[in-house]
């Protein structure tokens, strides 16, 4: 009876291999799940889509189906990796939202792109205050973006002096890059025999493919209002600083001011840069700067 049970635990070889196989395709879905982009991967990709927008692949801001496909085999035939059309679709929405960083940066005013290093150049003060307001831009004040060259090819116009036109089209208007409806109408409308078809499986990827890209894109516009809060706080900050209440302040605690340059100098600070240079000056030069800026009119 013990060895009828024991031959009848064994499994026969075939279901065995299956089972095998099975385990085997478990772990490359969690492998291709996990996605690890590298440095270089991530190149390849870019240098696919860069490929695909000369080939004139590229329209409002997305690209074909077929092109997608296209990108897809080729990616994979070069990196001897399984990956979807939705992992490279993922990361296409990364890099939209890290070119998006990248462009606000360099619209300040302290903010520089080195081509040939791909650093972001800027000084200590200006990092730290941009930073204080944008924390996810630390990692490209350590990393640089190296990319953002072909980025502004692949989401933009080309590059004019280490800055880039963006496009017309506002972010949060960009069609999302995923197997949608629209993507297969594109091809429907390009070739008329062709029907499209869609199963309880695609739609369930293509769900899971428009929320991680609905998510990208929502964090990069959320990213962008916030830069523009910051600059906003930056100029009233500023203006608040060198404010003409600000200057009559000081003018006010200053010893030995005559009448006539008083009054002189209450015109004078109608002008910002006056106010700014009086502010910024320290207080016992401040009285020489005002009698050579305002006596001089009433010598003439």
């Amino acid at each position: 009876m013990t060895s009828r049970v024991t031959r009848s635990r064994r499994q026969p070889p075939q279901q065995q291999q299956q089972q095998q196989q099975q385990q085997q395709q478990e772990q490359e879905q969690e492998q291709q799940l996990r996605a690890k982009w590298t440095t270089s991967l991530t190149g390849v990709l870019v240098d696919l889509l860069v490929g695909q927008v000369h080939k004139g692949n590229r329209l409002n801001n997305s690209f074909s189906k077929k092109a997608w496909k296209s990108i897809c085999d080729a990616f994979n035939r070069k990196t001897h990796l399984k990956w979807d059309k939705e992992q490279l679709k993922n990361r296409f929405a990364v890099l939209r939202r890290q070119y998006a960083l990248v462009k606000c940066l360099l619209d300040q005013k302290d903010f520089t792109w080195d081509e040939s290093t791909g650093a972001i150049i800027a000084n200590d003060e200006a990092w730290a205050e941009y930073i204080r307001g944008q924390p996810d831009t630390e990692t490209i004040k350590s990393n640089g973006c190296p990319i953002y060259k072909q980025l502004c090819v692949i989401f933009s116009e080309p590059t004019t002096n280490g800055k880039c036109e963006q496009s017309a089209e506002p972010l949060n208007m960009i069609k999302l890059e995923s197997s949608t409806e629209s993507e297969e109408m594109d091809d429907v409308e390009k070739d008329p025999d062709a029907v499209p078809t869609s199963t309880p499986a695609s739609n369930s990827n293509r769900k899971r493919g428009r929320k991680g890209i609905d998510d990208a894109i929502a964090a990069a516009i959320l990213e962008m209002a916030a830069a523009s809060k910051l600059r906003t706080a930056a100029v009233k900050q500023h203006n608040a600083r060198y404010s003409i209440a600000s200057c009559i302040r000081e003018l006010d605690e200053l010893q030995g001011v005559e009448e006539r340059v008083y009054f002189a100098a209450l015109e004078l600070f109608n002008n910002p840069s006056a106010r700014e240079m009086f502010l910024s000056l320290k207080r016992d030069k401040r009285l020489t700067w005002l009698c050579h800026k305002c006596v001089a009119p009433y010598n003439l």
